[in-house]
């Protein structure tokens, strides 16, 4: 806890952050970044290397780590396949999908959006310029 932080009181198992190591830097805080504003998230960390955004307790961080072995992220390899996202409503999610494009993000499953995750839901699937995917689910219809 940094100077001038109150504590947070946080479940035991919440999420703390989650970190995200990117081929380039530029263009992995043009995709997170418009995509965490929208969804509330609020800049924490700058250096030179990364860039986090924070939503309550937890923060998500993109970091072009000169440790990287490799250039590229497979979503369909062993390890991380998405991030879901609580998105709002209907109309939300409909919004970003709307506005995605032009913040390099790409629709997936456009056949069967936005029930491809099955009739009783209703989120987008991204996928954006560096491989990376993210579901936004929308709030149940009251």
């Amino acid at each position: 806890m940094g100077p001038g932080r109150p504590a947070l009181s946080v479940p035991v198992g919440t999420l703390h952050h989650v970190e995200v190591w990117v081929p380039e830097l530029a263009e992995a805080v043009r995709c997170w970044g418009w995509l965490l504003n929208e969804l509330g998230w609020q800049p924490f960390q700058d250096w030179s290397a990364g860039r986090s955004w924070r939503l309550g307790p937890t923060y998500l961080v993109v970091e072009e780590s000169p440790a990287m072995t490799g250039r590229n992220h497979d979503r369909l390899a062993p390890g991380l396949n998405h991030l879901a996202f609580h998105a709002g409503q209907p109309a939300d999610v409909d919004r970003l999908v709307a506005a995605a494009p032009a913040h390099g993000w790409s629709l997936l499953f456009a056949d069967r959006h936005p029930h491809a995750g099955g009739a009783d839901t209703y989120a987008a699937y991204l996928t954006n310029t560096q491989g990376y995917e993210v579901e936004l689910v929308a709030s149940a219809r009251s």
